[in-house]
């Protein structure tokens, strides 16, 4: 009896040095391929578009199911199917942005199981960083966020500098910028005198931003009017807010500073 006594603590010892060996739940796997299914332990995360899809990815999850496809220009237009709306309801987290018309569909079709996740969508890096490390603490994956976060500092380190060396004549730019699209303009380092939108510009929004004189104009490519200042004689900048398949958000900040060089350098 005394050998049952002793042997039986150490059984349920080993059981659980083991589960921390396999490393659930402690955020330091490797990320899965996006669409393969997560790891054992891994939380189930369902996002509405690539943007949320992107944010959960530098977060740590793994496996991400975008309901969105990429290829729907401007997402809030998209009608959810019934198969999305079913892979809602599986999931563990749910993330979506309130101005999404489908919200309301998403809630409903996630049931009690799943958490729902508002995201506030915007690429400003602080923002950025600070979203990531508030779904890691939902997810449990902080360590994953961390070494993304570390990454993402140094890449948008260099584009910042490789554009301010690109100002013409060495002097900031002076930019209108889209709301969505402010982000771009801190990326450029570049003087926002003013911004529009979402909404369509009025005649006299469109007269005072025309009478501050920018050199260039921040448009957001998803809902574009069209030329924005005609008659202001600045360079309009197509900005894609979106990230594409792969979830990697570091993309939509080398194509903003590749149109952005281009751009400032008139060619």
């Amino acid at each position: 009896m005394a050998r049952t006594r002793v042997r039986i603590p150490s059984l349920l010892a080993l059981s659980a040095a083991l589960a921390l060996a396999t490393g659930c739940g402690n955020g330091t796997a490797t990320p899965a391929a996006d669409g393969a299914p997560p790891k054992e332990g891994k939380p189930v995360v369902v996002v509405t578009t690539t943007w949320e899809g992107a944010f959960a990815r530098a977060a740590g999850a793994e496996g991400v199911k975008v309901i969105v496809p990429q290829s729907v220009h401007h997402a809030p237009d998209y009608d959810p199917k019934p198969s999305d709306l079913a892979a809602v309801a599986k999931a563990d987290f749910v993330l979506y942005a309130p101005f999404e018309p489908y919200a309301a569909k998403i809630k409903e079709a996630a049931g009690s199981k799943a958490k729902l996740v508002e995201v506030n969508l915007d690429n400003d890096p602080d923002r950025v960083k600070a979203e990531v490390d508030r779904l890691a603490a939902l997810f449990g994956t902080p360590d994953a966020a961390a070494r993304w976060k570390a990454g993402f500092d140094a890449e948008y380190g260099r584009l910042n500098k490789e554009l301010q060396a690109a100002w013409p004549g060495g002097a900031s730019p002076t930019v209108v910028a889209q709301v969505f699209t402010a982000w771009s303009a801190k990326l450029a380092g570049a003087t926002t005198v003013g911004t529009y939108g979402p909404e369509a510009v009025t005649p006299a929004q469109l007269a005072a931003l025309s009478a501050k004189k920018p050199s260039l104009v921040l448009d957001n490519v998803h809902m574009s009017t069209g030329t924005v200042l005609p008659d202001a004689g600045a360079r309009q900048v197509g900005i894609v807010n979106y990230p594409g398949e792969d979830l990697d958000l570091l993309p939509v900040y080398r194509n903003a500073a590749a149109e952005l060089k281009k751009a400032m350098g008139g060619s």
